[in-house]
């Protein structure tokens, strides 16, 4: 908020009419209360201040709709007998100022708060880029998974076995199977593709050292095996 002007003791004085400062904090409590209608019509103006000689989105209509709701109080004929000019005019002028150093502080506001959003998904993109999920076939390229499908540039291609299956799901599925096969043996175990005509193909994780084999899908696997 702004240093209160010199115009502020114009409206502050000893004996002056209660309605102005009656005005200025209705003003004020009602650009308050108006954040949200003031963020939507920034949103629609493209996340920018209209152009024009106020550059204002809410504060002519705050000022209005605060002047008529003054106008409904019963004592407001003997205020509206009291008004001065120039100094209401100066009055008005300091309110509005106001105004609109509210309104552009809420919007300030909006804006860091945005630009800590993006931020924030920055580092979570740069973290994901930096730690991509490669593909267990072909441990060349990374996996994409949408809407549970398991796709790699490679060729790999899982239809869904579960809609909600992620990434970070499946990511977490192949590192407890990798590491779960890793205590009991010491070879490296490899995966590849399941083919069937009835069912829907699966990833299935082999090693050539005891029989050890893994699939992410739905299919019924032969003792000894489980799925993923």
């Amino acid at each position: 908020m702004a240093e209160p002007s010199r115009h502020r003791s114009l409206y502050k004085p000893v004996g002056s009419p209660p309605w102005k400062e009656t005005f200025r904090q209705g003003c004020l409590e009602r650009m308050r209360n108006s954040r949200d209608r003031l963020l939507n019509k920034y949103r629609q103006a493209g996340g920018s201040m209209p152009a024009g000689a106020q550059k204002t989105l809410l504060v002519q209509e705050v000022m209005e709709e605060e002047w008529n709701a003054l106008q409904s109080v019963e004592s407001w004929p003997e205020a509206l007998a009291q008004l001065e000019e120039p100094m209401d005019l100066a009055v008005l002028e300091e309110i509005q100022q106001e105004l609109i150093d509210q309104e552009q502080s809420i919007i300030s506001e909006y804006e860091k708060s945005l630009q800590f959003d993006e931020e924030c998904l920055s580092i979570m993109l740069a973290e994901w880029e930096a730690n991509p999920l490669i593909c267990p076939v072909c441990t060349k390229y990374n996996l994409r998974v949408t809407s549970g499908v398991v796709m790699c540039q490679c060729g790999l291609y899982l239809p869904s076995h579960s809609p909600e299956l992620t990434e970070q799901k499946l990511r977490a599925c192949l590192e407890d199977s990798v590491n779960e096969h890793s205590a009991c043996c010491p070879h490296t175990p490899a995966f590849s593709v399941t083919e069937g005509t009835e069912e829907k193909p699966s990833l299935l994780m082999s090693c050539l050292g005891p029989l050890l084999t893994m699939l992410y899908g739905g299919a019924e696997l032969p003792s000894g095996e489980e799925a993923l």
